[in-house]
C-alpha cells in the first residue's frame, strides 16, 4: 500500500498536488493528505471548497478533487451539495 512518502512525487515545494496519480492506491494517499487540510466540524460552500482545493494543488480540477473527496467518505455534503463538511470517523493515512 502507498503512503506519503510515495506522494512525494506527486507535490510541488509548497505542498500542493501537482497531478492526479494514476494508481488507485496513491490517489487514495492523495485524498486523505487533502481531507486532512480541512478543518473538522466546520461547515463549508462548495464555493469555499472548490477555493481551498484550488489552493491545494495545481491542475486546475476542484470539481474531480471535491468529487472523490465526496465519493470516497472524505467528505459530506447536503443533498443539494450546498455545504460541506469533513466526516469525524475518516481514517487518515499516517
Amino acid at each position: 500500500m502507498s503512503d506519503r512518502s510515495d506522494l512525494k512525487n506527486h507535490l510541488d515545494a509548497e505542498g500542493r498536488l501537482t497531478g492526479w496519480p494514476s494508481k488507485r492506491a496513491l490517489q487514495t494517499v492523495a485524498l486523505d493528505y487533502l481531507a486532512t487540510k480541512f478543518e473538522p466540524g466546520r461547515i463549508y460552500a462548495e464555493k469555499e471548497i472548490n477555493a481551498l482545493l484550488n489552493s491545494w494543488h495545481t491542475f486546475g480540477d476542484p470539481a474531480l478533487l471535491r468529487r472523490e473527496l465526496y465519493e470516497r467518505g472524505l467528505l459530506n455534503r447536503a443533498k443539494d451539495g450546498t455545504e460541506y463538511w469533513r466526516t469525524p470517523h475518516t481514517k487518515f493515512v499516517e
